[in-house]
């Protein structure tokens, strides 16, 4: 007993310890979350307000007038009284920082791609001969571009742009015949505090711009989020890393997708150190709780053990009535096994034994209808009745072969089956019916597309659904048949026009004996639909209903591709 005390003692200790855990994890991940959902509402709203500004002073008519009557040298002059707002204004402070809509520089790009030089660079900001490389481009965009380029200052300093283009269209030919290209200091990597809390930067070209982290600890940063990178196809993720013997949670997300300019990350570091100091108190706390708690068990251990024998005894007592209603379900459903498989064999006796009358029934009929001696409407008469024993004929034909299937007696010889000239051979008798005779009909079959299947049953499965899509069709309505190989399937589709299924109604359409529309004129018995099921199910494929509403209904089923190792002597040709 002293040993179950210990063990239920550990175990609880081990359980509880990973609750914590994994509770300040998720509360850990829920702050942090907290922060990069704020700090990204600020770069939202921000980059909002620079597009919207970029996009409005590519339509100032001055600079428009300057590209397309090639007056270059009245470009940028032009440019400096449009675009004064924008580089003009006091330098923002830290706080200030993510409000800033003030450019460092700009400049304008010929219709190749290459940079306009201004005639007096402080004007419009000056930029180095790296930032000049990154910022000219092959070919002019048709849409707003984002990018961010790097300059080295100094040995120990680099700074980091972010770049917008916002492409200028011609008014009179809406070609493209320049770019505006304006850099802002971007807000991730403005500030330089070393203090504790959320702190941001880029990955860019292989490097990390992260100025509140030393030097030293942003190559190996660097190389960490390049891995990271390289090994996942995701835009965004976090993980863990240790920065000068600190643990941190480190988060990166694509800020230019799809974009001309090479890739950046936005890289967020948060620091650990606060959470693991919490858990260690936690685990603490919960360590001495434990031991006070096994103390109390081996306490109350002799008082546990002696009550435990009657929980015992009921479970074993359990055990057992559970294990006899197991052994009366197993009876109950080998009796319903039985019961079923009755059913089928009386169906099928049935089936069998319906026949002979029939048939005698039908014969009879057609030698009252040779005589001559009747009056018409007996006539008439007779040729209803013998329409009805044709009908039942069918009837017993089809609840014989569903018996054949419930029974598993039916078995399929597969062949390949020319699905194509099949579906031809039944169209041509039904546009021969007279009530087909204004119905379009509509086809889209390849020229050969083979199925792996029984031709007389695979011709029973078109059959119903193409006098389905006669009979419930509306007059002068259409049919439409197409059939489309997918890899190792078949998919041969049937729609026609007219009254759709109710909704209350489609769930039962494949029922035995149910009717999909009450119309009391059409003739049938409500098995077709069952039956062609059964069938495509055994052929290793399905039917199914796709859609009936808005003067349509369209069913689908499907084959499986005859491969070419099914013997051509019996392919349908």
């Amino acid at each position: 007993m002293m040993l179950v005390v210990l063990a239920l003692t550990a175990l609880g200790l081990y359980f509880t310890q990973r609750k914590v855990a994994a509770t300040a994890e998720r509360d850990l991940q829920e702050n942090f979350q907290a922060k990069l959902a704020s700090l990204h509402k600020i770069q939202e709203l921000r980059h909002t307000a620079l597009t919207e500004r970029c996009g409005e002073l590519v339509f100032k008519p001055r600079i428009h007038a300057a590209l397309e009557d090639n007056a270059l040298d009245l470009l940028y002059p032009s440019a400096k009284d449009e675009l004064r707002d924008l580089m003009e204004g006091p330098e923002p402070s830290q706080a200030e920082a993510a409000g800033s809509l003030h450019a460092r520089f700009y400049r304008f790009l010929d219709a190749t791609g290459a940079i306009l030089s201004p005639p007096n660079p402080q004007d419009v900001g000056e930029l180095g001969a790296k930032v000049k490389a990154q910022l000219a481009l092959k070919k002019l965009p048709e849409t707003q571009q984002i990018g961010y380029v790097s300059e080295t200052a100094d040995a120990s300093d680099e700074a980091v742009d972010e770049v917008m283009v916002v492409p200028i269209f011609s008014t009179e030919t809406g070609d493209v015949i320049s770019a505006l290209v304006v850099g802002f200091k971007p807000f991730e990597v403005i500030s330089k505090s070393a203090g504790p809390g959320l702190k941001s930067g880029i990955w860019m070209n292989g490097r990390l711009h992260l100025p509140s982290v030393p030097e030293s600890a942003q190559s190996a940063l660097g190389k960490e989020i390049a891995n990271a990178v390289t090994k996942s196809d995701r835009v965004e993720n976090n993980f863990s890393v240790t920065i000068n013997g600190t643990p941190q949670l480190l988060f990166y997300k694509l800020l230019n997708p799809e974009s001309i300019f090479p890739p950046a990350y936005e890289v967020c570091v948060y620091p650990l150190t606060e959470s693991v100091a919490q858990q260690r108190r936690l685990r603490w706390q919960i360590g001495g709780a434990g031991v006070l708690l096994l103390l109390g068990g081996f306490v109350v251990s002799q008082l546990v053990a002696a009550r435990l024998s009657v929980p015992v005894e009921k479970l074993a007592l359990d055990f057992e009535e559970d294990h006899m209603q197991r052994k009366r379900a197993e009876a109950a459903l080998a009796s319903t096994s039985e019961e079923l498989e009755r059913s089928a064999r009386y169906s099928a006796d049935a089936s069998h034994q319906l026949k002979s009358p029939v048939s005698v029934l039908r014969a009879g009929l057609d030698s009252l209808l040779a005589r001559e001696d009747f009056k018409p409407e007996v006539y008439h008469e007779l040729s209803a009745l013998l329409h009805q024993t044709y009908r039942l004929t069918g009837v017993i034909d089809d609840l014989l072969l569903l018996s054949r299937v419930d029974a598993g007696h039916l078995q399929i010889e597969a062949e390949r089956v020319n699905l194509g000239k099949l579906i031809e051979e039944w169209l041509d008798d039904l546009s021969a019916l007279p009530d087909s005779a204004d119905m379009k009909i509509e086809k889209e079959l390849p020229a050969e597309i083979y199925v792996a299947g029984e031709k007389r049953y695979t011709s029973l499965i078109v059959q119903n659904l193409l006098e389905n899509a006669r009979k419930y069709n509306r007059p002068g309505g259409c049919i439409r048949v197409a059939a489309r190989r997918e890899t190792a399937e078949v998919m041969l589709t049937v729609g026609n026009t007219g009254r759709p299924i109710a909704q209350t109604a489609q769930q039962h359409i494949f029922e035995r004996f149910h009717r999909g529309a009450p119309v009391s004129e059409i003739s049938g018995h409500g098995l077709g639909l069952n039956l062609a099921r059964e069938l495509a199910r055994l052929h290793g494929g399905d039917l199914k209903l796709l859609r009936s509403d808005n003067d349509w209904t369209e069913f689908e089923v499907r084959f499986r591709v005859a491969h070419p190792s099914f013997n051509r002597a019996a392919e349908v040709a």
